[in-house]
């Protein structure tokens, strides 16, 4: 006589459905189970006990390169200060490797003109035709620059002090794309240029732009500023827009226009 296993109301269906869901994790790739309970994954298991760190190995920096941590304003500073001519100062920045513009840069673009001149002027950072010739101001904003001082009677190609311009710039590499210099970089750019100033020793600083403004007065704002002497490094300081500026905004050439007036008053004063 057989006997008839009775089956409680609703095991049925839920071992066709643990079946169901069994084949399902098959096809997806499930071999082996991992245990018999569920896991729960938001219950807090034991501390993990940390390794001991491995003791760090000292490594010596090379003569040649800069120290990981070494300040690069600091270095600026040392190396500036050791420059006793414009050569030296050249050789320094060269050999300066704190600055990544440097890795991306063609030539390093250090200054043009006469270092007897009365008028240095002050520009922002290299294009990119100063950058593949190696001078400040010499594409079309450098041109049109040789036009505004010319017509007062100033020529970075004369030779008479009296009537010669010292061009350099704040960078002497280009920054990527010509974007605007970063704050760091001008703060480790600014011993160099104080020094090629104190080298130059000019009579007054003619500054084009915002960068070389921060850098020379820690200030901003080109538009405002322009026209109105101030003092820097003990000397006159002449705030003027930038020839590229003027390349964009030909109104603006009027107020350039007074303030080279202004300039040429000063030095005839």
């Amino acid at each position: 006589m057989d006997t008839a296993i009775s089956t409680p109301e609703g095991i049925e269906d839920d071992w066709h459905a643990a079946l169901a869901a069994l084949a399902w994790q098959v096809d997806l790739g499930v071999t082996d189970p991992l245990g018999d309970a569920p896991v729960n994954r938001y219950e807090l298991g034991e501390p993990v006990r940390a390794t001991p760190a491995a003791p760090a190995v000292r490594t010596e920096t090379p003569a040649h390169g800069p120290a990981s941590d070494e300040d690069p304003v600091a270095a600026a500073n040392a190396a500036a200060s050791r420059a006793m001519t414009l050569q030296d100062l050249q050789s320094a920045l060269a050999a300066y490797d704190h600055c990544d513009l440097k890795r991306g840069a063609r030539n390093l673009v250090f200054g043009d003109g006469n270092p007897a001149a009365r008028v240095l002027i002050l520009g922002e950072a290299p294009g990119s035709e100063e950058d593949r010739d190696g001078r400040p101001f010499v594409g079309r904003a450098g041109q049109l620059l040789d036009l505004m001082f010319a017509a007062i009677g100033l020529s970075r190609t004369a030779e008479n002090p009296a009537n010669a311009l010292y061009i350099t710039n704040v960078l002497p590499w280009r920054p990527p794309a010509n974007r605007d210099p970063e704050p760091a970089e001008i703060a480790m750019m600014r011993p160099f240029v104080e020094r090629h100033i104190a080298l130059i020793d000019p009579q007054v600083i003619v500054v084009m732009g915002n960068t070389p403004l921060i850098a020379m007065t820690g200030s901003k704002g080109i538009l405002r500023a322009r026209g109105t002497w101030t003092q820097a490094l003990g000397k006159p300081l002449l705030p003027m827009t930038h020839p590229a500026y003027l390349l964009r905004n030909p109104e603006a050439k009027r107020e350039a226009w007074a303030d080279l007036l202004s300039l040429k008053a000063r030095l005839q004063g």
